[in-house]
């Protein structure tokens, strides 16, 4: 196996565990998710306070056509 992981023992193991520990190629991974994670939230609390914030106006602005008419 290429890997290690067909052969059973000890030794083995130590190297597919220590190969593990020195591989760094999935932090990238990691940190981009986060990262993306972090701006749907913000795009998410943006959307909602401007949405209750255009609410507001359009709220507003009916009230002041009923009362005009």
């Amino acid at each position: 196996m290429a890997h290690g992981f067909g052969r059973v023992g000890r030794f083995d193991m130590k190297n597919v565990f220590q190969r593990l520990l020195r591989d760094d190629d999935g932090q990238d991974l990691i940190e981009y998710a986060l990262l993306a994670a972090l701006i749907a939230l913000a795009a998410i609390t943006a959307m909602t306070n401007l949405g209750g914030a255009i609410n507001g106006k359009f709220s507003s602005v009916s009230s002041s056509l009923q009362g005009a008419s």
